[in-house]
C-alpha cells in the first residue's frame, strides 16, 4: 500500500479491498483458535483478496471491452434507455396485476356505458310520455294558433277577402284560458 509496509499495522481504519487485511488485524484476545488456526485464516484471508483484486481487474477489463462493442455497434446510452423502458413497459403490462386491473376498467366502463344509455333511454320515453299528454298537445295547438295568427301568410288579405284589409295587423297572443289578447295598443 502507498506509504505503508507490508506487515505495518493500522488500527484507525477498516482494511479496503485489496489492502493487505490479514496484517492489519488484531488478534483478538478472547477467540479460542490456536495459533495454527489463526495463521490458517490469515492465509486464506489473504488468498480471498488477491482473487478479489483479479476479479476486479478482469471486470474492469470486461467493462472496458463491452463499452468498445457498445461504442463500434452505435449503441448509446440513449438507446439502451429506450431499450430498457420499453422492455418494462412490456413487463407491466403482461403481469396479471395490470391485467386484472385493465379487466376492471374495461368492464366499468362497459357497465357505465350501458348505465348511461338506460338513463338516455328512459329520459326519452319520459319525453314522449309528456309530449303526448293532453296538456302539452294543449299548449302545442295554442303555440302554432299563434303562429297562425301572427305569420303574414296567415293573414285574410291574402284569401282575396279586402274587406277584412282594414283590421289592425297587431299580434296576436292567445291565453290559455282561451281569451285572446293584442300584445300592443290599438290605433
Amino acid at each position: 500500500m502507498e506509504g505503508f509496509e507490508h506487515g505495518a499495522q493500522r488500527s484507525d481504519s477498516i482494511p479496503e479491498v485489496g489492502e493487505d487485511a490479514a496484517n492489519t488485524v488484531q488478534p483478538a484476545s478472547d477467540t479460542s483458535l490456536t495459533e495454527e488456526e489463526q495463521e490458517e485464516l490469515r492465509s486464506e484471508l489473504v488468498k480471498v483478496e488477491e482473487e478479489i483484486q483479479t476479479l476486479t481487474q478482469v471486470l474492469a477489463s470486461k467493462e472496458r471491452h463491452l463499452a468498445d462493442i457498445k461504442r463500434k455497434l452505435g449503441i448509446t446510452p440513449f438507446n439502451e434507455l429506450k431499450q430498457n423502458l420499453s422492455r418494462g413497459w412490456q413487463e407491466v403490462t403482461t403481469s396479471t396485476a395490470y391485467r386484472r386491473t385493465s379487466e376492471t376498467l374495461s368492464q366499468a366502463g362497459q357497465k357505465a356505458t350501458a348505465a348511461f344509455s338506460s338513463v338516455g333511454s328512459a329520459i326519452s320515453r319520459k319525453l314522449e310520455d309528456v309530449r303526448n299528454t293532453p296538456t302539452f298537445k294543449s299548449f302545442e295547438d295554442k303555440v302554432e294558433t299563434l303562429k297562425t295568427k301572427v305569420s303574414p301568410t296567415g293573414s285574410s288579405t291574402e284569401l282575396g277577402n279586402e274587406s277584412d284589409s282594414t283590421v289592425s295587423a297587431e299580434p296576436v297572443v292567445e291565453q290559455p284560458g282561451g281569451t285572446t289578447v293584442l300584445t300592443s295598443e290599438p290605433h
